[in-house]
């Protein structure tokens, strides 16, 4: 290992991308609310909101065909390049997305071609998450796997805060009728500018791994992983459904429960959700140390446990916040119980599965996962409410996480791989 290797600098580094990657693919969530009748002008708002759910969710049936190729890709040919290439694809999507003509413009071509941007974002992203976590567990040193590793979420949570600050800023700026009319289209070409920022950072990595694994006949190989380390594989599964549900409830959702069913403005709405995900990103790094004393398995049952409980009640409570300091309160609750997931998201997967494997095992089982339940949170909480069932979806939620106590009491004190 190197100088470089293990330090906070190197982990900031491979993370630069992260943050980019992440903010493309999330400022489609919260612009979606002014770029919605643009692309679905024939429906009433929840059913536009619906419809632009529905494309976010078809982002993410990608995500597992992403985490198979980069996965297989970099077990084989090095993460370093598979970085680079995903932040890459994932700027394309995004400009392309900035350059969309309307509806007006071409009709029914219009949402077609944004669906198909959405699923190039998606596979970048599928890549994304697996490599990026794989190398930084890789690089980060023992005893402080958590504390580093958990900077993958601070730039997974930075892109997203970034995407929620620049809608503030450009609410500010510019008044609602022109950010329908074009001014979403701003964060976009932002997002794809920056891509060229974290490339350069992410093409002067040093590869994590050996030349003897990428060169292992196993090496990214989906049936060995299948066939030698089913129970990590669906330990993955498992814990990323109903840690992926939970987040996308609590984050990209809550914007808009905040201004359908709490009856907040819009712009109330994008400044609790900034600040309570600057109080989310911050954390990280807490609760990642926190894992290096206490165990990745106790962070997940503080985490399963707590959302089991208190997601139904933190709900009802939000719906009757009244006030924007009582909703980000609440929001922060959730996030804080949420914290003890995210903070090890990455490190908890890669210590389930050896180097030849690790990068495809962790991409491949999360964005399936990711795919299935993330993917369709806020779809399925839109529905439930336009059918006149919209505490159902929390039931649902606390029903997941129930599943993931009981998945994370199956978890070694002490991970194969990897493990402190």
């Amino acid at each position: 290992m190197s100088r470089k290797q293990g330090s906070i600098g190197a982990i900031v580094a491979a993370s630069s991308g992260n943050l980019v990657e992440w903010f493309d693919f999330y400022i489609y969530a919260f612009c979606s609310i002014y770029f919605a009748g643009a692309f679905f002008p024939k429906a009433d708002p929840t059913g536009q909101l619906l419809n632009t759910a529905g494309v976010f969710a078809a982002g993410f049936l990608m995500r597992p065909i992403g985490g198979w190729w980069f996965g297989r890709f970099a077990d084989r040919h090095g993460r370093r390049l598979a970085l680079v290439i995903s932040v890459v694809t994932m700027a394309a999507g995004s400009l392309a997305i900035a350059c969309l003509p309307t509806y007006a413009s071409i009709g029914t071509l219009a949402p077609a071609l944004l669906v198909a941007a959405r699923l190039v974002q998606g596979f970048a992203l599928g890549g994304e998450y697996g490599t990026a976590a794989t190398y930084m567990s890789e690089i980060a040193t023992e005893g402080r796997r958590g504390f580093l590793s958990s900077f993958q979420y601070v730039t997974l949570v930075g892109g997203q805060l970034l995407a929620a600050l620049l809608v503030v800023i450009l609410q500010g700026l510019m008044p609602e009728s022109e950010l329908k009319a074009w001014g979403w289209r701003i964060p976009f070409v932002i997002g794809a500018l920056a891509a060229l920022v974290a490339l350069a950072a992410r093409s002067r990595l040093e590869e994590s791994g050996s030349a003897d694994a990428r060169q292992a006949e196993e090496a990214g190989s989906l049936i060995a992983l299948l066939r030698q380390y089913p129970r990590a594989f669906l330990s993955v599964l498992g814990f990323t459904a109903g840690g992926s549900l939970a987040f996308y409830t609590f984050t990209t959702y809550m914007q808009k429960y905040l201004v359908n069913s709490a009856g907040l403005p819009i712009t109330t709405a994008s400044r609790v959700m900034t600040v309570s995900l600057f109080l989310f990103m911050i954390i990280q790094p807490v609760m990642g140390a926190l894992s290096d004393r206490i165990g990745r398995r106790t962070n997940m049952l503080i985490f399963s446990g707590g959302l089991a409980v208190l997601t139904v009640p933190l709900i009802a409570l939000l719906e009757k916040a009244g006030s924007p300091v009582m909703a980000g309160a609440l929001i922060c609750v959730a996030m804080l119980l949420m914290s003890f997931y995210t903070s090890i998201s990455g490190i908890i997967k890669a210590e389930l599965f050896p180097t030849q494997v690790r990068a495809l095992g962790v991409g491949f089982s999360y964005a399936l996962a990711n795919a299935i339940f993330g993917g369709t949170a806020e779809y399925a909480a839109l529905w439930a409410k336009q059918a006149g069932h919209e505490g159902a979806f929390y039931w649902y939620v606390s029903a997941m996480m129930v599943m993931v106590f009981l998945v994370s009491l199956s978890l070694p004190r002490r991970a194969p791989y990897l493990g402190d």
